[in-house]
């Protein structure tokens, strides 16, 4: 999301930022991007004042749920605007996976077909243009769900070229780290599978190794698993999760499910730090590039090239040079800003014929979002007669 709000400014865009959640401590200050910020409540009509004043160009819904219970109020109010979904991830993708790994077995055609996938892909028919941040799911979409590639625009992480890399030398780092928000499932299943099988694995081949896990919101239940006689930190929040990276020589991300593309292991290439991680935890990210250390679903494989990785220096440098040049290929913003601005002005100009192709889209906003529409007027209705 910073990096769009950063790429529009670029532009000299006015950008207001909006939102129904709560603050927090650890917020961007988005003044000093100058970015307007503005509290938008749920089943409210206080937003139709507030989006028809403003009578934006643009809408961008940050994930299909702000898209169901703002996109027919932005509809409404502002016809001409261009609507646009920044889906991050596909959500249904990741639940599907959920549920089949719970079971033990490989995702179904039941498991996508979902109610969940019927609401999110009708926000992504619903908008003018949503943004995919990987290409895997792109196919997915296209293939199994039929949507349209031109209402689909494929834009991954935004990043800077590593240029020149500082990185802290091989001989200066030491242990091993993992992190990730304790609140997103597959980060909470990734830590209890490190938990009760990969890291006995990792200290049976090196037994004085060290793992320190990191992460926004540890509940009790995550705290309860810190051990330092077995070498396993939970330390949760940090201030500079760039800085604890760069510390570590090996980061571990054993995601069992999940979608979209990985942050943690993103910030591992751009602090020079290899990674090991699954098939789903590297899926879309490096096309057909070596990966930065290892790709791996058998947990035995895992922590013997993990603890292999860790002690040879040439082969940690080598993978290190790997992570470099997947960000610099892949995640140039310069192109994908470019990209993205000349697809946003490409549908400027021609909005209404572009809707006139979508006629899937324009049935969805014509039927379902009437339900979404009377559903968010009845609890505002019923709201008011509670207070």
């Amino acid at each position: 999301m910073m990096q769009l709000i950063k790429l529009f400014r670029a532009q000299d865009w006015h950008v207001v930022f909006s939102s129904p959640a709560a603050p927090s401590d650890h917020m961007v200050d988005l003044k000093s991007y100058d970015v307007d910020k503005a509290e938008i409540a749920l089943n409210d009509s206080s937003f139709d004042q507030f989006v028809s004043q403003y009578q934006p160009t643009i809408v961008l819904f940050d994930r299909f749920m702000m898209e169901e219970q703002f996109g027919w109020r932005v509809e409404q109010e502002c016809p001409d605007a261009l609507r646009i979904l920044d889906t991050e991830d596909l959500h249904c993708l990741r639940n599907a996976r959920h549920i089949a790994l719970k079971a033990g077995r490989n995702v179904s055609l039941k498991d996508m077909n979902s109610d969940l996938a019927m609401r999110e892909i009708a926000a992504i028919y619903r908008c003018d243009l949503s943004l995919m941040i990987s290409d895997y799911e792109i196919e997915l979409l296209t293939k199994q769900f039929s949507v349209p590639k031109k209402i689909l625009l494929h834009i991954p992480f935004m990043l800077d070229s590593i240029e020149h890399s500082n990185f802290r030398p091989y001989a200066k780092r030491g242990d091993y780290i993992s992190i990730g928000n304790f609140r997103h499932a597959p980060n909470w299943d990734a830590v209890l599978h490190l938990k009760t099988t990969l890291w006995p694995l990792i200290r049976e081949l090196q037994p004085k190794a060290q793992l320190f896990i990191y992460g926004a919101y540890p509940p009790p239940k995550a705290t309860q698993l810190d051990n330092p006689k077995q070498g396993f930190h939970i330390k949760g929040w940090t201030d500079n999760s760039s800085e604890v990276m760069q510390q570590a020589r090996i980061c571990l991300a054993p995601l069992r499910f999940g979608a979209g593309l990985k942050g943690k292991l993103v910030e591992a290439m751009q602090c020079g730090t290899p990674s090991i991680t699954t098939s789903i935890g590297a899926e879309a990210m490096h096309a057909s590039l070596p990966w930065n250390g290892a790709i791996t679903d058998d947990m035995q494989h895992f922590a013997q090239i993990a603890v292999e990785l860790y002690h040879s220096e040439k082969d940690w440098h080598k993978a290190q040079d790997n992570g470099k040049a997947i960000i610099n290929a892949l995640y140039n913003h310069e192109s994908l800003g470019q990209k993205l601005l000349a697809k946003i002005t490409e549908l400027s100009k021609h909005l209404k014929e572009h809707r006139l192709e979508n006629f899937t889209g324009a049935m969805l906003r014509h039927h379902s979002m009437k339900s979404t529409r009377y559903m968010a007027q009845w609890i505002e209705a019923k709201n008011k007669l509670k207070n």
